[in-house]
């Protein structure tokens, strides 16, 4: 059996027949909740007997940057299905979702992994620190801002590697 794929359109007439008022957005790719409402679709998702949604497969964020979105890659073994959804933070210099760790444990160190690289915080997360970078590490390297941060570049590191200009240290 091939694995389905529930829409955003889909998810969304699922959330808000359950859920009024919760949808944001949505498209054939995704569907958007409202981030204070993140933790009931959630685990409506995962109890949820035509969704079963118990695995988070991934959780990650991305910089729009005027704005943070932070994706869900929901899986469901048992009817082998998959669907995304995703909630934003507009404060960009301190955005903030609240932790789905609650529903599934497997959260913890995605969202570790996520406030690290891209310095999203989730509200609630008994232990949100950082999980590859040291404490007192300058600012979070996956935002699009981060070498053009005053004060936050890395020594030596006055551009991406690999973009025109001085040549890269190593190459002949």
């Amino acid at each position: 059996m091939p694995t389905r794929f529930l829409s955003g359109l889909e998810l969304a007439q699922r959330i808000e027949q359950k859920l009024p008022q919760t949808v944001v957005e949505a498209l054939p790719e995704w569907v958007e909740v409202q981030p204070e409402k993140l933790v009931d679709v959630c685990t409506f998702l995962r109890d949820d007997p035509d969704a079963d949604f118990r695995f988070l497969a991934s959780l990650t964020g991305v910089d729009r940057l005027d704005h943070f979105e932070a994706v869900y890659h929901l899986q469901s073994f048992r009817l082998n299905q998959l669907g995304v959804l995703k909630v934003k933070s507009w404060d960009h210099d301190d955005p903030e979702v609240p932790s789905v760790a609650p529903v599934w444990p497997g959260a913890v160190l995605q969202e570790r992994e996520t406030y690290d690289l891209m310095g999203i915080r989730f509200a609630g997360h008994a232990g949100l620190r950082r999980i590859f970078l040291w404490e007192g590490f300058p600012g979070h390297p996956l935002r699009k801002d981060w070498l053009s941060m005053p004060g936050q570049r890395m020594p030596g590191l006055h551009r991406f590697p690999g973009e025109p200009g001085e040549p890269d240290v190593g190459r002949g």
